[in-house]
């Protein structure tokens, strides 16, 4: 539940609790309503506070008496992970006076965690994510322990987690133990805290927080059990997977510009004929981007650029139609925005799900205490493979249009390599045609399915795991180069359609594609005398997607495209 009044992506925080000195909106966590925008507030744009809802605390009192009342003493029936050991431990019992004992060295055994840490956006969605599935109360954990999560997240806290180590079953146990030493205070833990690594207890020092903190009984289990790890991850390559889509149409709407394409592959006719959802949703985004273009119109077609291969001694003879790449997108991207309607589907109920074992549940004025298998992050592996391998077609598709705007016999007679200056001395853009298409061949490696790659752990007591931080990590990387690949062919488009202005006067782009175009043009002026330092210009064209700014300009004059 939100209280407050939520502020827009560009706000920039002031003191702790503001936004530019203002107070900012509150997040009130209580385990059943938190959505993705909210998390992507919280872990990037900074702008949402969060605090335990009311009602959330009252109940996690309420049940923490009972696990105190009914299982706190040597004689209470043996309980996986309250009183017993974990894994092919968990018929041995553990007495009361080892409870906290026993917190800590949970959390020492399962540190094993390897590689460069996760980056500061998803450290915060873990941490917000953890204490929402704890919010549910069906983990047992104390307000105590929630509150030291949400004061992490409000100190800009930041827990170094390493990338590898979880195989996504029984939780992300290896990347999660790191975040559970962090809360404890532990020597060992480190952190982010403005801008540098450094251990945890100097960053709680200088936030004014405690460094030590007790856990009690099954509190370090709760913490590292659910697949968090990946499912933070996940939230956050969708939401920029679903950014990416859409940008992905502006670009491919520059590149119909600039090759003059004929748009009757996009009447809605046909499309009705076929009528998957995202196909005419594709369709129906492009006409809106290109509403009033004569860029794309017959009397454009007919005009003869200079390496155009066409004989002038010949009468001009209309297209019949145009490749695949530009023919086919709807039929192409649609099937992506089928995909991440379903994989948001996912994702939603995952927001909101209890992922620890075992799981406590009201019944009648006490509890009682089950062992499944929430843990287990087969929902997310395939969702995140899924997420992959479309990502991974809507750049390849992409790359294929950049590869027609550089090659004159494939483009109706853009310049070659898109190339300005002395002929010979200056190459064009050949190579950051070739840098895209090693970001494509690097996707489909990635591509490659992590759901179906099961090894039995810890001692065959884990017998098939699902390898979901695998898969969310490598649907990340995906997602990150598809932003490149976008993004350049927006530039590209755009190198085309300067460079051919003078040969069409009195043609212009649609709406949203002159907008876009403009856009673009402000931010990256036209390569015009001579190769540049090209290296400048791609990181150039990925900011074109990562801030949304192409897009937002088009936006502006056509209305929201989602």
């Amino acid at each position: 539940m939100l209280r407050g009044h939520p502020e827009g992506p560009d706000q920039v925080r002031g003191e702790p609790g503001t936004v530019r000195g203002e107070p900012m909106a509150t997040l009130e966590l209580d385990g059943t309503s938190l959505t993705a925008e909210q998390v992507l507030r919280v872990a990037r744009q900074r702008d949402l506070g969060v605090v335990l809802a009311p009602a959330a605390r009252q109940a996690l009192d309420r049940c923490r008496d009972f696990i105190d009342r009914a299982w706190m003493h040597d004689e209470a029936p043996m309980m996986y992970s309250f009183n017993t050991g974990v894994g092919l431990l968990k018929d041995t019992r553990v007495k009361v006076e080892h409870i906290g004992l026993f917190q800590g060295q949970m959390i020492k055994a399962h540190a094993a965690g390897l590689g460069e840490p996760f980056p500061e956006d998803a450290c915060r969605a873990i941490m917000l994510l953890r204490a929402n599935a704890l919010a549910s109360n069906h983990s047992a954990a104390s307000p105590e322990l929630l509150e030291r999560l949400l004061a992490f997240l409000e100190a800009g806290i930041h827990p170094v987690m390493p990338r590898k180590g979880s195989v996504g079953a029984s939780g992300d146990l290896a990347p999660l133990a790191y975040l559970a030493a962090a809360l404890a205070g532990f020597a060992e833990a480190e952190a982010f805290h403005r801008g540098r690594r450094m251990p945890v207890a100097e960053a709680l020092q200088a936030a004014g927080l405690p460094v030590a903190f007790e856990l009690k009984a099954k509190e370090a289990s709760a913490l590292i059990n659910g697949s968090t790890a990946s499912l933070g991850v996940a939230v956050l390559a969708a939401w920029d997977a679903r950014s990416l889509l859409l940008d992905a149409c502006v670009s491919l709407a520059l590149t119909l510009e600039a090759m003059r394409a004929d748009l009757a592959a996009f009447d809605d006719r046909i499309h009705q004929a076929r009528p998957h959802r995202g196909q005419l949703r594709t369709a129906r985004i492009v006409r809106r981007l290109l509403e009033g273009s004569t860029r794309t119109s017959h009397e454009a077609r007919a005009v003869q650029l200079p390496e155009e291969l066409r004989r002038t001694d010949q009468p001009y003879t209309p297209r019949i139609q145009d490749v695949y790449s530009l023919r086919c997108a709807p039929q192409v991207y649609g099937p992506v925005f089928d995909a991440l309607d379903y994989i948001d589907g996912i994702l939603a109920t995952e927001l909101n799900s209890a992922t620890d074992n075992p799981l406590v549940f009201p019944a009648g004025a006490d509890f009682e205490i089950l062992s499944g298998g929430n843990f287990h992050g087969q929902y997310l592996a395939q969702a995140m493979d899924l997420l992959a391998l479309a990502v991974a077609d809507l750049g390849s598709i992409c790359e294929r249009r950049i590869a027609r705007l550089i090659d004159p016999t494939l483009s109706w007679g853009l310049p070659r390599n898109l190339m300005s200056g002395i002929r010979g001395v200056n190459t064009g853009y050949t190579v950051v045609q070739c840098s895209m298409s090693a970001l494509v061949m690097e996707n489909r490696t990635l591509c490659t399915p992590g759901s179906v790659d099961s090894i039995p752990a810890k001692g065959n007591s884990e017998d098939h795991v699902s390898n979901s931080t695998w898969c969310a990590r490598k649907a990340a990387m995906v997602v990150e180069n598809a932003q490149s690949i976008v993004g350049t062919e927006m530039l590209l488009a755009s190198q085309g359609l300067t460079m051919t202005e003078a040969f069409l006067p009195g043609f212009h782009l649609g709406r949203g594609t002159g907008a876009a175009y403009g856009e673009v043009r402000r931010r990256v002026p036209a390569c015009l005398e001579g190769d540049r330092w090209f290296h400048d210009d791609l990181a150039a064209a990925r900011e074109f997607v990562t801030t949304g700014a192409v897009r937002a300009a088009a936006e502006a004059e056509v209305g929201r495209l989602a």
